[in-house]
């Protein structure tokens, strides 16, 4: 294992992207940096910042009066010899780059952190246990995530960390997950209405990531759990009424009837995550158990946060 001294070593930090995730841990993480003297760079498309449009303009002002530096850099597009000569110059990297680049980004951005000697590594797993689920999901986002830890795992050089999130918690409200119809008024469970999943909004996973980032004795080579909240279907059903004050209809989507949807629509890219949900194995963990629980940390649990957004999800 490489030696690093025990306080945890904040020079050259390199966040990749800026989108939700990326800006809820810059948001937390640029004042700690700034505040410390250490630096802060953000890996940024060149595009974007040759021609923003306004939402960038004023998201990369905000990075800037944060004191985080811009590194254009076209990630999708680039050769992994070009990854690694970036990479190289800095001691943490935390990626935040989602699965927008591709099929098989994951792999090649692991490594090539590895090759250029980075010596700590957040991989973009801000999802669901990996590890419980396996291969074979149907989800193949999901397998590669799997690959991906066993990647880090197969080598002692780099140190990494793994922040398991669960969903955002708005993705339980996107009409197109299929899961909450305010319009029509049907709630969907998947599996069973005892099928747990679990939620973390972005700026818990912020705020969360920022203090695991900089937890001292340094936490190394571990998946470590967060949660906003974990529920059942069921009780999401009756937390969607609470706070509607409406009574909906509650449709259960069976395994076999999902099972049956995906395979009339196998490109159906939601189909598969439905599937892959209502598994309920790897998909929740119990919120006692998590790193913000059992540092007292409050994060937004489900019937908050839907109380907040309930004008425009619903």
């Amino acid at each position: 294992m490489n030696e690093l001294p025990e306080n945890v070593n904040m020079d050259n930090i390199l966040v990749l992207g800026a989108g939700e995730l990326g800006m809820a841990i810059l948001r937390y993480l640029a004042p700690r940096q700034k505040n410390a003297g250490c630096p802060l760079a953000v890996l940024v498309s060149p595009q974007s910042l040759d021609h923003p449009t306004q939402g960038q303009a004023q998201k990369y002002g905000e990075l800037r009066a944060m004191g985080a530096r811009l590194l254009p850099f076209d990630l999708m597009n680039s050769a992994v010899e070009d990854l690694i000569q970036v990479f190289g110059q800095f001691h943490t990297v935390i990626n935040c780059t989602g699965f927008v680049a591709g099929p098989g980004t994951q792999i090649k951005l692991t490594e090539a952190v590895l090759a250029a000697g980075v010596r700590r590594y957040f991989p973009w797993q801000f999802g669901v246990d990996y590890d419980v689920i396996g291969k074979g999901s149907g989800q193949p986002v999901f397998d590669e995530q799997y690959d991906v830890r066993n990647i880090l795992r197969s080598q002692s050089k780099t140190e990494w960390v793994i922040v398991s999130t669960g969903m955002f918690t708005s993705f339980l409200f996107e009409p197109t997950t299929g899961l909450i119809d305010f319009e029509r008024g049907i709630v969907r469970g998947l599996g069973s209405w005892e099928t747990k999943v679990t939620v973390t909004t972005p700026d818990d996973i912020g705020r969360l990531t920022t203090e695991i980032l900089l937890e001292h004795p340094r936490i190394m080579n571990q998946v470590v759990f967060v949660a906003s909240d974990t529920v059942s279907y069921s009780q999401l059903a009756t937390i969607v009424e609470e706070v509607t004050e409406r009574t909906f209809k509650r449709d259960l989507l069976t395994k076999e009837k999902l099972s049956i949807d995906l395979a009339r629509r196998p490109e159906d890219v939601m189909a598969r995550y439905r599937v892959a949900f209502a598994l309920g194995d790897g998909m929740w963990w119990d919120k006692a158990t998590t790193y913000n629980a059992q540092k007292g940390i409050p994060t937004t649990d489900v019937k908050t946060w839907l109380l907040a957004h309930k004008a425009r999800v619903g």
